[in-house]
């Protein structure tokens, strides 16, 4: 053995965790490349400790305004906030095996794998650790019931322990089982989207700390990327690179495939393929990237391949979707209704509209967020309204491509909106050429 067992099983667990806790991904940070780039960029270190308990209020205090005893999480974005901690973050996206539970007055308790206690311990948010029962069909099979039964017991006990007599909870996404099993027991269930998405929407100063950082990643691997851009090369091959990009730089994952060249750019929304990028042509991406310290960096650039200078019409369509990016920017500011918003934005050309991107703006955090703004001819009677405060961050979008035309251009920003108006986070440059520059 390459030890020495010095004690019981419960020592040796104690001893083995504690090890795996100093060497988690969270606590061992995001390496020298990443720290050089963001000390070069002059962007400080967030207060991590400071944002998971700003998260932790905002949350709480968006519980206590709808009445709820706690919030049941799991969605692994929300669990992220609330607790800091990943784990397996897109299999369990699609398989229900961690939860957490938030009391509005009481403890947050995360159940996840076991013997993975060790994942949270970073956090100083997290009060306990249980291992996760999970009912998914993976599984429990055709015993689903009997294994609802018993999380659904565990879960009910915390609210009757911590929901001082209240026994309504927030949940974010659960199968009909549980709600029916937690109904059996007296717990009511309502919208946890709704408590999340309302908590995950002012951002605090150390959260925008860290969102700078992981633009600052995404746009290095961008630089990357673009230097890799030659013709020859495929769709698969040049988005590889951001990948690789974000990963070297401690990021997590990428959401789509939204990459494209020639003639795949018009319509949009086609995703990167083995087709081969010649010269002359565009190629549009949209990054959808979450980076460092779990943040999205959802930026949207147009590029041209090769030497040659861009045709015209390629030009036209660049310059109509950067008029539209600026215009509409120029609109964000706090006060400003969602409604008045929209209708003040610039929209495509006639000949451009019907291929319009499907939203004006959107808001981002640890992924895309609350609110979506479509364009006004889009806006019904169920679309909600609201109003720009400091803190938001929202993507400003424009998709510009004649309806059955050959090419089309697509351009993203990421805006803070501030005390004052707002401020540009994305800085990566536009293509110079395709501007007229």
């Amino acid at each position: 053995m390459p030890f020495e067992p010095d004690g019981s099983n419960d020592v040796l667990r104690k001893k083995s965790q504690m090890k795996a806790a100093e060497l988690n991904q969270h606590a061992l940070g995001y390496g020298a490349l990443a720290e050089a780039e963001w000390q070069a960029a002059g962007i400080a270190a967030p207060d991590l400790p400071a944002m998971r308990r700003y998260r932790l209020e905002r949350i709480r205090a968006e519980l206590k305004r709808r009445d709820y005893a706690g919030a049941l999480l799991y969605d692994p974005v929300n669990i992220r906030y609330a607790t800091d901690a990943t784990n397996m973050q897109l299999w369990v996206a699609h398989n229900r095996t961690r939860h957490c539970f938030v009391a509005t007055d009481g403890p947050v308790v995360l159940f996840d794998y076991f013997s993975c206690e060790h994942l949270s311990d970073h956090s100083g948010v997290v009060d306990e650790v249980r291992p996760a029962v999970s009912w998914a069909y993976l599984y429990s099979g055709e015993l689903t019931s009997q294994k609802v039964r018993r999380w659904a017991a565990g879960i009910a006990d915390l609210v009757l322990e911590h929901g001082g007599g209240n026994r309504r909870i927030a949940v974010d996404h659960i199968n009909p089982e549980g709600i029916e099993e937690l109904a059996r027991l007296g717990i009511s269930t309502g919208n946890g989207e709704a408590v999340m998405e309302n908590a995950r929407l002012i951002k605090s100063p150390d959260e925008i700390l860290a969102m700078r950082r992981a633009i600052a990643a995404c746009e290095a691997a961008m630089g990357e990327m673009e230097k890799a851009l030659r013709p020859g090369i495929s769709e698969n091959e040049l988005w590889a690179e951001l990948h690789r990009g974000n990963i070297a730089r401690g990021g997590e994952w990428i959401e789509t495939r939204l990459l494209s060249s020639g003639p795949r750019t018009n319509p949009w929304f086609q995703e990167c393929s083995s087709r081969t990028i010649e010269a002359g042509e565009l190629v549009a991406f949209d990054t959808d990237l979450i980076g460092p310290y779990g943040f999205c960096a959802d930026l949207s650039r147009t590029w041209l391949c090769g030497d040659a200078p861009p045709s015209q019409e390629q030009r036209d369509l660049f310059r109509i979707a950067a008029d539209q990016i600026a215009h509409n920017t120029e609109l964000m500011r706090p006060g400003i209704s969602f409604r008045d918003l929209v209708e003040g934005s610039s929209v495509p050309p006639g000949d451009c509209f019907p291929a319009r991107y499907g939203v004006l703006y959107h808001g981002v955090g640890l992924a895309d967020e609350y609110p979506t703004l479509p364009h006004a001819s889009d806006w019904t009677d169920d679309t909600p309204d609201g109003v720009l405060e400091p803190g938001m961050v929202l993507c400003v979008e424009s998709y510009i491509g004649r309806h059955g035309g050959y090419e089309g251009v697509k351009i993203e920003e990421q805006i803070l909106i501030t005390e004052t108006g707002n401020e540009k986070l994305s800085t990566y440059p536009l293509d110079n050429r395709l501007l007229g520059g």
